[in-house]
C-alpha cells in the first residue's frame, strides 16, 4: 500500500466515502505524494503522449492561429497563457512558431496556469530564455487581452459521478471494502444538481459534472468580453455524454482507477456543451475535430515541407507523426476544439459558429 492510499483509507474511515472528485483532487494534486507532485508523466518514458509531444507542428500551428486573431483584433499589448502546460512543449512550439511574427513578442507577457511545483520546475527549464509567470488560477492573470490556450486541461479537472437505479440518481463514491478501495452508491442526491444532464436518461446510465471547469470558463470568458483575447480550448470529449468516462493510465495503458492512487494518471472526457454553455457573453464556436481544425490549418502543407530532403525512414516517421494527430480511428476525431472570441470578434482560423 503506498502513501496515496494509506492517506485515502485513514480519510474515508474517518469520515465515511468520499466523492469522485475528492479522490481525484488527493490523488493528482497531494503537495508531497500526488501524481503531478512527484514525477513527469509525459512523453515516451512517462505514463502517457500528449499532441505537443507527437509533434511540433501541433503547437506550430496553434501559436500562428492565436497570432493571426491577435491580428485581426489590433496588435494590443496582450497575456499569452497556457492552462496545464506539461512540459512547456506546447508553449516552446508557439514561441519559437510566432517570433517572426512583427510585434507579437513585443506586445506579450507569457503566462503558464500550474499547480504542480514539480512541472514548474521542469516548465522553467524548458522556456529558460523567457520571462515567464505562474499562476494557480485565472483569476490571477493580468487584466488585459489575454490569448489562451488550454490542451489536455480540462480532462483532469475532478469530476462527480451519479448514477440512475430505482431509487432516482445517487452519486457514485469511493469507500472500502475488505481493506481496499472500492465503488458504492450514496444517498438520492437532489435533481436540480445534474438537471442540465439528464435528458433521455435510463435507468443505469452514468452521467459525470465537472464542476470547477465552471469557474474557470466564468472567469475566462468575462476577461475576453472585458479586454480582449482569444482562446482554444482543446481535448477529447465531446458535446453530450452519458456514461462512464472515469479513467487511469499507467505506462501508456488503461488501469483500474483505483488499483494504484497517485501512481497514474485519472482523467475523464470533456462535456464540450458543457464548457460551451459556461462561457458567457462571447461568441463561442462550434465543436470542431482536432483532425479537421489541424487540417484547416495546414498541416499537410506543414509536413510537406518538412519532409524536403529528408532521409525515408525519417518521411516515415514524420507521415506516422501526421496520422496520429489527424486519422478518425487515433486522435482525429477523438479530439474535439472550440474557440472563444469577443462578439464582433472574428473567430481564428479553422473555427466556425
Amino acid at each position: 500500500m503506498n502513501e496515496i492510499a494509506t492517506i485515502l483509507i485513514e480519510q474515508i474511515n474517518r469520515a465515511g466515502p468520499i466523492r469522485i472528485s475528492d479522490y481525484m483532487e488527493i490523488c493528482l494534486m497531494h503537495p508531497k505524494c500526488g501524481y503531478y507532485s512527484k514525477k513527469d508523466p509525459f512523453g515516451t518514458k512517462g505514463d502517457f503522449v500528449t499532441s505537443p509531444e507527437i509533434s511540433q507542428v501541433f503547437g506550430e500551428l496553434l501559436g500562428l492561429c492565436l497570432a493571426q486573431n491577435w491580428l485581426d483584433q489590433g496588435t494590443p499589448s496582450f497575456a499569452l497563457v497556457e492552462a496545464g502546460p506539461g512540459r512547456g512543449t506546447l508553449m516552446a512550439d508557439i514561441l519559437r512558431a510566432t517570433k517572426s511574427i512583427p510585434g507579437f513578442h513585443q506586445s506579450m507577457t507569457i503566462h503558464l496556469i500550474e499547480k504542480s511545483q514539480t512541472l514548474i520546475r521542469i516548465q522553467g527549464e524548458q522556456l529558460s530564455k523567457y520571462n515567464v509567470e505562474w499562476h494557480e488560477t485565472v483569476e490571477s492573470l493580468p487584466q488585459k487581452p489575454v490569448f489562451f490556450i488550454a490542451n489536455e486541461f480540462f480532462d483532469a479537472l475532478p469530476i462527480r459521478q451519479f448514477r440512475k437505479d430505482n431509487l432516482g440518481w445517487r452519486e457514485i463514491l469511493i469507500g472500502i471494502e475488505k481493506n481496499k478501495l472500492s465503488y458504492f452508491l450514496g444517498n438520492k442526491i437532489p435533481l436540480h444538481t445534474i438537471a442540465h444532464r439528464i435528458k433521455d436518461t435510463e435507468i443505469g446510465d452514468i452521467v459525470e459534472i465537472c464542476e470547477a471547469a465552471k469557474p474557470i470558463m466564468e472567469e475566462l470568458s468575462k476577461r475576453i468580453k472585458m479586454f480582449g483575447g482569444c482562446a482554444i480550448i482543446i481535448d477529447y470529449g465531446s458535446n453530450n455524454l452519458v456514461g462512464n468516462t472515469f479513467q487511469a493510465v499507467k505506462n501508456h495503458k488503461k488501469i483500474d482507477p483505483l488499483k494504484h492512487p497517485g501512481d497514474c494518471d485519472l482523467t475523464a472526457h470533456v462535456n464540450f456543451n458543457d464548457l460551451s454553455n459556461y462561457a458567457t457573453n462571447v461568441v463561442v464556436s462550434k465543436t470542431t475535430t482536432q483532425g479537421l481544425l489541424l487540417r484547416k490549418l495546414g498541416i499537410s502543407e506543414r509536413f510537406e515541407r518538412l519532409e524536403t530532403d529528408l532521409p525515408k525512414i525519417q518521411k516515415l516517421k514524420l507521415r506516422s507523426d501526421k496520422t496520429r494527430l489527424i486519422h478518425s480511428s487515433q486522435m482525429g476525431d477523438l479530439f474535439k476544439a472550440i474557440a472563444l472570441v469577443p462578439s464582433k470578434v472574428a473567430l481564428p482560423i479553422g473555427f466556425d459558429i
